[in-house]
């Protein structure tokens, strides 16, 4: 546990390189969220289970975040909902993936695309330049 005071520093929380805050996950609930209704429609509290579920979702946000995300989804029409009566409860929203949520889920694929390439070459500049020892040009 980071011990430092402080806010950022050169992108890192308490200016110590610590990650013991991690960045906001908000950003990627909603292409993850589209991702699972793509596989299969569903209601809120499925969706915040099955997002427990993926590898790559390192936590899982409050279930009031994902209503909020879902609710926003429908309101931008990256997704739509139809009530279903349930079998002896309240009925439930269950909400499906429009096209615009899929044209938007595609992007975000090309983004992380992107982003990735970009990470990985960074990586490999790191690791040559730490590699060599100096870190200085050659």
């Amino acid at each position: 546990m980071c011990t430092h005071g402080g806010g950022f520093h050169h992108g890192f929380p308490h200016g110590c390189g610590c990650f013991e805050h991690q960045p906001r996950l908000e950003g990627f609930i909603v292409p993850c969220l589209l991702l699972l209704l793509k596989k299969k429609p569903a209601h809120g509290y499925e969706l915040a289970e099955k997002l427990g579920s993926l590898s790559f979702l390192e936590a899982v946000p409050d279930p009031g975040v994902i209503y909020r995300h879902l609710r926003r989804l429908e309101e931008e029409g990256m997704a739509a909902s139809r009530l279903d009566p349930g079998s002896g409860g309240p009925a439930r929203k269950v909400y499906s993936l429009t096209p615009e949520g899929e044209s938007y889920l595609q992007a975000w694929a090309v983004q992380i695309r992107r982003r990735k390439d970009s990470l990985e070459g960074f990586l490999k500049e790191f690791d040559r330049v730490f590699s060599s020892g100096s870190g200085e040009e050659e």
